[in-house]
């Protein structure tokens, strides 16, 4: 059994891409006693930019790192290496960047309602209502399809199958009859190996379950990514629901472990490879660990906590740009601290791996990002609630927003006021939802999970709220635009492509704008101030999603 927390080491990708490095020279070094022994720490160690490979994996070596492997395309080594004073010794080294230890760099940000539901909330456990004409059963409880107008959209264009977007996050439950038609099995990866437990000896992911700790790409122990996947592209299949763009293809890229703890390689990993295999779009419901936000040179933090935030900023930019300068759209979460990402306070939330570590540190704005939303090109999604206003919960700011989207908000106590979604078996069966005969249990019901048969499989449904749960319609939008206009993939046969840049303006030209809210009223509170006009402000970007509006936006 899996816990809801977990952190792992990457695994073996197969990134099939090249760079020709520089001949920068590594000026000598010193050897080290200490040696990485087999089973070591990992590290990743990033060189600089032209640096020469082989002087750089002598730094490491002289350092007392062993080079497992390197993701060429934003010039990363994998390396074991004993953990005192490595960090330091290596980046010190001409023609590397810096170094970090293989920590988790990402918590998915979403969460499930907790306490007493009325039992007005309950009557989806009764059996699910008939859905509108031309949709699936439980797209009448999807009111999110609504506002963006998707359930609109998709009588013009539901999703072409050549447009392929990647779920960086848990993995999928490609089990549920939903999700099964759309995900691509064959091109999807698992870039993380499962812990059992942390280094003080409490339960991280719990005991394996599959040989070697490496889960197949159609599962998910945690369920995040299948509650993602199924908002981006659920079937349009007649039973359970349907997704934004119901008709594309759904790629499994999972960089976070069980619990949504992720490690910065596998991001790397997952990234580059999504990049490679011509992924359209590619939707990132997670922020930072173990640094709420990474700083270049924060003065409560150590020398060798300076050069691992220093590396994740680099490398991340790095992947960020390689996945854009290759075509694809990059969706992210704002965050779920209710905090004006330009306007950052004080941190108390950071490191947050290993437990216990945490201390607090002044935000600067000017030195300090939340990765990888407010990194280069990502397309920045707020969360709102089904009366439109910005939910309660949501992260906002003029810096790096882009767009509002349905995220939730239970401020009124509704189930229904949340966002339904696929969410795997097993995993409900192991918080006590769904029985082990595959019924929903009354504590399941009181949650809202929902159960619905296709032939003899079944899936499974529950409610989530959170910026994790508004990212994922706008990559349905950005799905839908790139099936609209997207050409033949020439590196990619039977691939479409459309340029990130233009996607992008489709999605923010069509946005449908809001107001900033009174200053009295209930949504605008005194701690999360709104700037800007309806043109663009802190709380919508451009405004809320519009799907149908974006398929016949200008593409120039």
């Amino acid at each position: 059994m899996k816990s809801p927390r977990a952190f792992g080491r990457a695994v073996v990708a197969a990134v099939a891409c090249v760079v020709v490095l520089g001949a920068a020279s590594l000026g000598p070094s010193s050897a080290v006693e200490a040696q990485a022994a087999p089973g070591s720490p990992q590290f990743t160690v990033l060189l600089d930019a032209g640096a020469a490979h082989d002087a750089a994996v002598a730094a490491v070596e002289a350092a007392g790192g062993h080079v497992l492997r390197e993701n060429a395309a934003v010039g990363a080594l994998v390396v074991e290496a004993p953990v005192a004073g490595f960090v330091e010794r290596v980046s010190a080294a001409e023609g590397i960047f810096g170094a970090t230890p293989a920590r988790p760099i990402g918590g998915t940000t979403a969460t499930r309602p907790g306490g007493a539901v009325p039992a007005a909330s309950t009557s989806g456990a009764q059996g699910p209502p008939q859905g509108p004409t031309g949709l699936d059963p439980l797209d009448a409880r999807l009111w999110g399809l609504s506002m963006i107008k998707a359930d609109a959209a998709r009588a013009q264009q539901p999703g072409d199958p050549r447009v392929q977007v990647g779920i960086l996050d848990t993995g999928i439950d490609a089990s549920n009859p939903d999700l099964a038609p759309s995900v691509d099995v064959a091109l999807s990866r698992n870039f993380v190996t499962d812990i059992p437990t942390d280094p003080s000896g409490g339960e991280l992911d719990g005991p394996c379950e599959f040989d070697g700790c490496v889960d197949p790409p159609d599962h998910d122990g945690g369920g995040h990514g299948t509650h993602v996947a199924g908002t981006v592209a659920a079937a349009a299949n007649g039973s359970g629901l349907s997704g934004v763009a119901p008709g594309v293809t759904l790629v499994n890229i999972r960089a976070g472990q069980d619990a949504g703890l992720f490690f910065l390689q596998p991001v790397l990993d997952a990234l580059t490879y999504g990049a490679d295999v011509g992924l359209d779009v590619i939707n990132m419901s997670f922020y930072v660990d173990p640094w709420r936000y990474n700083c270049t040179n924060n003065p409560a933090d150590s020398p060798e906590a300076q050069i691992a935030q220093r590396t994740t900023i680099e490398a991340m930019n790095r992947a960020l740009e390689y996945a854009h300068g290759k075509g694809v759209t990059l969706v992210g979460s704002l965050g779920n601290e209710s905090e004006d990402l330009g306007r950052p306070g004080t941190d108390r939330e950071s490191p947050n791996y290993p437990p216990g570590a945490t201390y607090d540190r002044a935000i600067d704005n000017a030195s300090c990002v939340d990765l990888p939303v407010e990194g280069p090109h990502v397309i920045g999604v707020s969360a709102v609630g089904p009366s439109g206003a910005k939910a309660g919960y949501s992260n906002y700011g003029t810096e790096q927003i882009s767009v509002a989207a349905p995220g939730g908000s239970a401020s009124a106590g509704r189930l229904e006021d949340l966002i339904l979604s696929s969410y795997p078996q097993r995993v409900l069966q192991e918080s006590g939802d769904v029985d082990a005969q595959g019924a929903v249990t009354p504590q399941g019901a009181a949650q809202g999970v929902q159960r619905a048969c296709h032939g003899n499989a079944c899936g499974y449904y529950t409610y989530l709220q959170g910026t994790s749960m508004a990212s994922p319609h706008v990559t349905g939008v950005a799905a839908l635009v790139v099936s609209r206009h997207g050409t033949e993939d020439p590196q990619h046969p039977g691939q479409l492509t459309l340029s990130p840049d233009v996607v992008e303006q489709a999605i923010t030209a069509s946005a449908a704008q809001v107001a900033c809210p009174a200053p009295t009223a209930p949504e605008a509170g005194a701690a999360a101030p709104c700037e800007g006009d309806p043109a663009f402000n802190g709380h919508y970007g451009h405004g809320i999603v519009d799907a149908l509006a974006a398929l016949t936006a200008p593409t120039s």
